[in-house]
């Protein structure tokens, strides 16, 4: 008796899957109902960049001076993140006094 062979599914190739991406994209586009995930991007009202250029401080140091992580603040900058409370707080201050802070801070060493 001869053996029956189960028939293997291709693999997608990657253009394949770029091609099937860009098909649910269009349909997406059009309206039509998809299985997409959709991430929208609000921009902050906080502008984190504009506060460190204030200070006239990388993205490491303002982290340093604000108590967060310096991939927190490129998320701020990116707009992917918000900053919240007192991080929120602290960048409208440097905005406005610039100065104040810096007054305020000269001599603290980094943590």
């Amino acid at each position: 008796m001869a053996k029956k062979m189960k028939a293997r599914k291709k693999k997608p190739s990657v253009a394949d899957d770029i091609l099937a991406s860009w098909e649910e994209a269009l349909r997406w586009a059009r309206g039509e109902k998809t299985g997409a995930i959709v991430h929208t991007v609000v921009p902050s009202d906080t502008d984190a960049r504009e506060a460190r250029h204030k200070l006239g401080l990388s993205q490491r140091e303002f982290a340093d001076v604000i108590g967060t992580g310096v991939g927190t603040v490129r998320k701020w900058e990116l707009g992917t993140r918000r900053p919240s409370g007192a991080a929120r707080t602290l960048i409208e201050v440097i905005k406005r006094e610039p100065k104040a802070v810096q007054r305020a801070l000269k001599g603290q060493k980094a943590s």
